[in-house]
């Protein structure tokens, strides 16, 4: 079984590509620069190759005369995914990762718009998405993402190919970009006495392991299918407990301060993980076609804690 992997050095591309070179596929991942190809895959027999998303030549030379699995992690627009359709055609499975930014509230209310939305329980495939942009929006803006996100979904749907859609909520791993535990693990490590979470440390964001979204990726990967499909963790945990678990980790000897939504400085105790209501995905699609996941959030983003620590103390 051969598997491609465009942006394989990230935290779910690299999650992937480890997990299906343990399982005895040959893995290759696409990416801009060698010097992001983690050392860890490597040893592993993965194989990177330095070529652009934009360079559809250069990935069908790569694709060949066809391959097992072609997982698309650098789609932002729909006419990136119109480019690749050929390409997908050679795949007996295709997966596109896209995100949870998609969905709308029944008031139209998205998670980057300016009033928060507020979902009736955990969110499911069906539930309603933005409309999609055209090319000519900015698909790396804060109101050009989902909307792009939604065109790149529609193309890939719309083309009749084997190709299962995955949104993630909020991805935490080793090789994340943006590793949301950074500046927590940066404070514990100086020694800050105090750190300060706004409304107490309540509020619910849905965490989608790498590691995990992985496990869904292999299990898509033998029974292909145009679908759509939510990756998040089985667990919900709220910040207070994921902070409270990040120290617990790094032998942290600080408190933290739960602030009040009345608190005077509402800039104070901002965190990744804030939401003005919980936003929960529902997994139970995933789980009917036989997806397991590999652990809870709270314990696989210590992962992503001991990655971000071990490249601290390098440093």
């Amino acid at each position: 079984m051969r598997a491609i992997i465009l942006g394989g050095t990230g935290a779910i591309g690299g999650a992937t590509a480890s997990r299906l070179a343990a399982a005895g596929w040959t893995v290759d991942v696409v990416g801009r620069d060698p010097a992001a190809m983690p050392a860890e895959l490597a040893s592993i027999n993965v194989r990177f190759h330095a070529v652009e998303r934009s360079d559809t030549r250069g990935i069908q030379q790569l694709v060949g005369d066809g391959v097992d699995l072609l997982v698309d992690l650098l789609a932002y627009r729909g006419a990136d995914v119109r480019e690749l359709l050929p390409v997908m055609a050679s795949a007996a499975t295709a997966v596109l990762v896209s995100s949870r930014a998609v969905y709308v509230d029944s008031f139209g209310r998205h998670v980057n718009g300016g009033a928060p939305p507020r979902f009736d329980g955990a969110i499911k495939e069906d539930t309603p998405t933005l409309p999609p942009a055209g090319n000519d929006v900015d698909p790396f803006s804060r109101e050009g993402y989902a909307r792009s996100k939604v065109a790149a979904e529609q193309v890939a749907l719309d083309s009749g190919l084997p190709v299962t859609i995955i949104r993630p909520s909020k991805v935490h791993g080793r090789w994340a970009r943006n590793a949301r535990t950074r500046s927590f693990v940066e404070r514990m490590l100086r020694g800050e006495r105090a750190i300060a979470l706004a409304d107490r440390g309540t509020s619910i964001d849905h965490l989608s392991a790498a590691v995990n979204t992985a496990a869904l990726i292999e299990t898509i990967a033998v029974q292909p299918a145009p679908r759509i499909l939510n990756s998040a963790d089985p667990d919900t945990p709220n910040a207070e407990q994921i902070v409270r678990a990040i120290g617990t980790r790094l032998d942290w000897g600080g408190r933290l301060e739960l602030l009040d939504n009345g608190d005077p400085h509402p800039e104070r105790g901002q965190h990744p993980w804030r939401s003005a209501h919980p936003m929960v995905l529902d997994t139970t699609a995933s789980e009917l076609l036989g997806y397991v996941p590999v652990g809870s959030g709270l314990d696989l983003i210590m992962e992503e804690v001991d990655w971000v620590a071990t490249h601290l103390n390098a440093r």
